[in-house]
């Protein structure tokens, strides 16, 4: 008897039982632009300078997910912190394109794969490494997803216009940051790969199937060596999370 693996079970079927909501106040508001911001941190500092002002929620088990909107150079759009894992950010990012957004940039953090890559250093990633499951349900199995063209070019002329340093590159996405051993690390940079994370090929899979324009710049972040991991206190760069959040609007602002 033949067995197949689920996961490769592609279905290209563009309706599925259930779909993102098109409708009601909330599409009404939405802006085509937005941000998928993975700094808390950033969103709470913006909210109590009243740069954001909440339009709405996303809503699952772990308790609502405001939708801030933010006014830039007279351009709106739409700010939301989009959970940690593909599934859960995937999920968020259908629903913000199901309310209208056809425009969008990520902006987060990630590990980095080699020693000599300083913290907070940008990365703009063009493509990535599938060893998640979300993406398999939006395209056909292949090693990897790409980000659309165009908002990976704005990120980079974003980028250089403020002199800021950076590579474009391959990412790692990975659902399971407890199974990153030394032999798939290396296999993974043998690919190509010079940093991990956990949402971007499923990000890219959805806005191929989708058709919205979708870019992400990362900085990096904990060290991801066989000598051991060194958390090199990534998430406290108060500074670079900061001005990267402002780099990734300025970039979706020009899309």
């Amino acid at each position: 008897m033949n067995k197949t693996i689920p996961i490769l079970d592609f279905d290209p079927t563009r309706k599925a039982i259930i779909e993102p909501s098109s409708t009601g106040k909330l599409a009404d508001m939405m802006p085509e632009r937005a941000v998928l911001c993975f700094f808390y941190d950033v969103i709470a500092e913006l909210v109590a300078s009243g740069m954001l002002v909440k339009i709405g929620e996303l809503k699952s088990e772990i308790g609502p997910n405001p939708i801030y909107r933010m006014e830039y150079e007279g351009k709106s759009m739409a700010i939301l912190q989009p959970g940690v894992g593909a599934p859960l950010a995937a999920g968020f990012m259908e629903e913000l394109i199901g309310l209208g957004a056809k425009k969008i940039i990520a902006v987060g953090g990630c590990g980095v794969l080699h020693a000599d890559t300083e913290a907070g250093y940008a990365f703009v990633i063009d493509s990535a490494i599938r060893d998640e499951g979300t993406s398999y349900h939006y395209l056909p199995a292949s090693e990897d997803a790409v980000a659309s063209p165009e908002a990976t070019q704005v990120i980079i002329d974003t980028l250089e216009r403020h002199q800021v340093p950076y590579k474009t590159v391959k990412s790692w996405t990975t659902d399971a940051i407890y199974r990153e051993t030394i032999a798939r690390r290396d296999l993974r940079i043998a690919q190509g790969c010079h940093i991990v994370e956990m949402e971007a090929s499923a990000f890219f899979a959805v806005a191929a199937f989708r058709q919205v324009c979708f870019g992400q710049l990362v900085y990096g972040g904990d060290l991801v060596v066989p000598e051991g991991w060194d958390y090199r206190g990534w998430n406290d760069r108060k500074d670079d999370r900061m001005n990267l959040f402002h780099l990734a609007v300025e970039s979706c602002s020009r899309l």
